[in-house]
């Protein structure tokens, strides 16, 4: 449990303090009395959310690569298999930005953006997008270290580029009038200071990313896509399941769907410790699979569960003590005051079983059995939008945080239960099935050893 802690809670105070400037940018926004620019930055995260979940679950991909060879001793093999992760992260996400990029006008008007507001949020993707090829690298590197334990220099990165962003966005978007293309242009400088900060920790001070040479890439270009494929599933389960029910909001009005960005905003911020969890126990069962300390692994997803029901509920008392508070400062009303209030009284409190979904995922992702992670997250965010359709057309708006709520909750206690089975079965002889195949032979030996 110590070490689930100190992970976690690295990882959290990083991740966290991030999210709580990028909810810091969406305040100054909101200062400027306009509720389109707030409901262009929700429909603009709507189609952002997908782009970010693919190079998470390339993160988690690399994680899961570089912590089983370090469990096995396998250090060279480790660093080469983080330097192949960067560059098929790059191009992966390089891909991705410009088909967001040519199609950001339709993604924004699918999602129910019309008029001024679906030109803003197209902007704002216009400028931030070219940035996500940076944030693979970053999370990349981020996955290096966290993979051989060092959790506090992976806060770092996220910490000390939160401060640029924390000083950048009243400047550009207040001080300086830009508006939401300052939020923009912060959010870019934000992602080369994460790319930088995290290279100098990962290979130069740490020399954990070796770098790579076609041998690499391609002795490692299967066993990552075997996990990044489902991994990125997976992850994309969320972005999916959030566009999906920010269709069903947008009928409600800027209100709704400015409160939704707000609900957005507050629920990585409230819940990053959870968001962290998943990242930090992954290097962790990664490791002890690697050495056979099947133990351990038990203990871990043990500890996590209990971590994140004493960690909800801590959060669900603190966020509904604050809600007159957060709709203050927001500037809610009508149906966006209802959306953020069944948010803070009803949403929060169902994390307590979704905390139980993020956990198994790290188990599933991590020893072997990503496909089932995804499973259960598109069976969770798939039945979140007939939920939300139903339950809006009872409760209007709010009613889009309870089928949500409904949805999350029944498959966090499944995933949790079936992750549960799942580590109490391991056996040794399983980690057989998840070694990668030897690194095919160099085309000239003795240069490589030179090197």
């Amino acid at each position: 449990m110590g070490h689930v802690v100190r992970m976690t809670a690295t990882g959290a105070m990083g991740i966290t303090f991030v999210f709580l400037v990028d909810a810091a940018g969406l305040l100054w926004i909101s200062q400027l009395g306009e509720p389109a620019l707030v409901a262009a930055i929700g429909f603009a995260f709507a189609v952002q959310f997908f782009s970010v979940s693919i190079a998470v679950g390339l993160m988690i991909a690399a994680t899961a690569l570089i912590s089983r060879s370090i469990g096995q001793g396998a250090r060279a093999l480790a660093r080469r298999q983080a330097g192949a992760s960067v560059v098929i992260a790059v191009l992966i996400q390089l891909v991705v930005a410009t088909l967001v990029i040519l199609a950001r006008h339709e993604l924004v008007g699918f999602a129910g953006a019309t008029g001024e507001t679906a030109r803003l949020s197209a902007r704002y993707l216009a400028i931030t997008m070219p940035s996500l090829v940076l944030m693979a690298v970053a999370l990349t590197c981020s996955g290096a270290l966290r993979a051989e334990g060092l959790g506090a220099q992976s806060m770092y990165v996220t910490l000390y580029s939160g401060l640029v962003l924390m000083v950048l966005d009243p400047l550009l978007i207040l001080w300086l009038g830009l508006g939401l293309d300052g939020a923009a242009i912060g959010l870019f400088v934000f992602r080369i200071c994460l790319v930088a900060l995290a290279l100098h920790y990962a290979v130069r001070r740490n020399n954990l990313v070796a770098a790579p040479n076609l041998a690499d890439l391609r002795a490692v270009f299967v066993p990552f896509m075997a996990i990044a494929t489902p991994a990125i599933a997976n992850q994309m389960s969320t972005p999916a399941g959030n566009y999906l029910m920010t269709i069903v909001m947008a009928p409600f009005g800027d209100d709704a769907v400015a409160a939704w960005a707000v609900v957005g905003r507050l629920t990585v911020v409230v819940f990053g410790g959870i968001f962290a969890l998943s990242g930090a126990i992954g290097g962790i069962f990664g490791q002890n699979f690697g050495a056979g300390q099947l133990d351990r692994v038990r203990s871990t997803y043990r500890d996590a569960l209990i971590f994140c029901a004493i960690y909800t509920l801590v959060a669900w008392g603190l966020v509904a003590s604050a809600l007159p508070v957060i709709t203050d400062i927001f500037g809610l009303s009508g149906q966006g005051r209802a959306v953020l209030q069944a948010f803070c009284y009803i949403g929060v409190g169902g994390f307590v079983f979704v905390g139980g979904l993020f956990v198994s995922n790290a188990a599933f992702n991590n020893l072997g059995k990503p496909a089932r992670s995804t499973l259960v997250n598109w069976l969770k965010d798939g039945a979140s939008w007939p939920a939300a359709l139903a339950l809006a057309t009872l409760f209007g708006a709010p009613g889009v945080i309870y089928g949500q709520t409904l949805a999350g909750a029944v498959m966090g206690v499944i995933a949790a239960i079936w992750g549960w089975i799942y580590v109490n079965r391991l056996q040794a002889a399983d980690l057989r099935t998840l070694d990668p195949p030897p690194p095919r032979p160099y085309p000239n030996p003795d240069r490589y050893r030179r090197r």
